[in-house]
């Protein structure tokens, strides 16, 4: 039916990894697979196996799931797109965490697998949208970090040196000739 891979941490695995809910659902349970380091997987390769035949209008659809918090859509695939890699934003965990009894299972984060209706979902592409927003908002954050070592107070305004944007680029360009790792920080 469909596999999935985890970048340098998993051979590929088949649906066999999932529990089965029922005929369309299938849960991973991240604490058998990595334990509570779940948000150190940040992608995933979902694709159609080669016997699987999915019907034009259904879709394969990716949820996360991090403890005490809602399922989260991250992409699909189709027949049209039979593999994808998705990125996975773990939301934080929800406030909802109950307390575990000594006898139960500890409450972990799930990756859930779906058939849908291809025309109820949302964009294929729905974390595209978000990486780019998160990636906006990180170099923004970077840059104000930086900014904000070199400003001096006038009254309500802040004073920067009139340089200060190509130092920090610079910089920023800097460290990232030298670590190729520093720039995937600010996409995942």
């Amino acid at each position: 039916m469909f596999g999935v891979v985890f970048p340098n941490r998993s051979f590929p695995m088949d649906i066999s990894a999932f529990s089965q809910i029922d005929t369309f659902h299938w849960v991973l349970d991240m604490n058998t697979f990595v334990g509570e380091a779940y948000d150190q997987i940040r992608e995933m390769c979902i694709f159609l196996l080669n016997n699987f035949t999915l019907p034009p209008d259904k879709a394969l659809a990716v949820y996360i799931q991090s403890p005490g918090s809602q399922f989260l859509f991250c992409g699909a695939v189709t027949l049209a797109r039979p593999s994808a890699v998705l990125s996975l934003p773990w939301p934080e965990p929800g406030g909802q965490m109950q307390l575990i009894a000594a006898d139960s299972a500890p409450i972990s984060a799930k990756i859930g697998v779906s058939v849908e209706d291809l025309a109820s979902l949302q964009s294929l592409d729905v974390t595209a949208g978000k990486r780019i927003e998160r990636l906006a908002l990180k170099v923004g954050e970077n840059l104000f970090n930086f900014m904000q070592s070199f400003c001096g107070v006038d009254g309500s305004k802040l004073v920067v040196p009139i340089d200060i944007l190509d130092r920090w680029f610079k910089k920023f360009q800097e460290k990232a000739k030298r670590d190729p790792e520093y720039l995937k920080g600010f996409v995942l």
